[in-house]
């Protein structure tokens, strides 16, 4: 297993790369409402990272090995879908919840990658509870990342957290090593044990992006190769940021004006 180590002109770059895909989400968040649809969301990120930024979204036709091209700017995932939903014609009406996926490749070939959740409308008190647990989630891994500290550090806070509330963790995808390529190790799971797994080390930059399920954390894949559902129809949420290891702790880079405060327990800045 090979980790980079970034350098500190990779870290500058990244913190550009990073910010600009939260910047996408401040964008588009007042879209998010009753009536549009995933396809229009999509048009619009779209329009944005490339008249506005020049960006390029690294969704689109994005194919690994066994999977046809990905044909969206961005990953829609309305209600029990856990991640990549393929944008297109669903209209979004009240009550549903929906992640919307941003990753942006900048013109110096660096990734940002990041989440967030969206209420459309007045959202049942079930869905925007899981929506909070699962931000919770996510800021109790990113709360474990430090130099020395272990990969599982991490999977256990997120786990110890969405089952203590009654939830599942989906297990079959995880966060992962971002910079100059897209996905690369380490693979960060959102479940495990404390003290194991790899050391965390200082220059090192993951996505935290847990995958929280209101029912049983099993999954189904749609036969468009790409949408993951839950398998008993249950709700799913997810949020993710992209984060640096430093000397004294973690930089969140996924940062921008309009992101959510961070939870209560984050006391001190999320720069540490």
């Amino acid at each position: 297993m090979s980790i980079h180590i970034n350098t500190a002109e990779d870290i500058a770059q990244m913190r550009v790369a990073c910010r600009l895909a939260s910047e996408v989400l401040d964008y588009i968040t007042p879209f998010v409402k009753v009536g549009v649809t995933t396809g229009e969301l999509d048009r619009l990120c779209h329009a944005y990272m490339r008249d506005v930024q020049g960006t390029v979204p690294a969704p689109l036709n994005y194919a690994p090995p066994g999977y046809p091209p990905f044909p969206g700017a961005i990953c829609t995932s309305v209600n029990d879908v856990i991640c990549h939903g393929i944008p297109g014609d669903r209209v979004l009406k009240g009550g549903d919840v929906v992640n919307l996926d941003i990753t942006v490749i900048t013109k110096e070939g660096y990734y940002g990658d990041t989440s967030r959740m969206f209420v459309v409308g007045e959202a049942s008190i079930l869905a925007k509870r899981l929506a909070q647990i699962t931000y919770e989630c996510m800021w109790k891994g990113i709360q474990q990342v430090r130099n020395g500290a272990r990969l599982g550090d991490i999977g256990h806070a997120i786990q110890t957290h969405a089952e203590g509330a009654g939830y599942t963790v989906v297990r079959e995808y995880c966060g992962h090593g971002i910079g100059k390529v897209f996905h690369s190790d380490p693979q960060v799971l959102h479940y495990g044990r404390p003290n194991t797994g790899m050391e965390i080390k200082s220059g090192m930059i993951f996505t935290v992006e847990p995958m929280i399920n209101a029912g049983k954390r099993d999954i189904r894949t749609m036969p468009d190769h790409w949408t993951v559902k839950t398998r008993d129809r249950s709700l799913s949420a997810q949020w993710e940021h992209t984060v640096l290891v430093t000397d004294t702790g973690y930089e969140v880079l996924t940062l921008s004006a309009g992101s959510p405060v961070p939870p209560a327990f984050i006391t001190d800045t999320v720069a540490a």
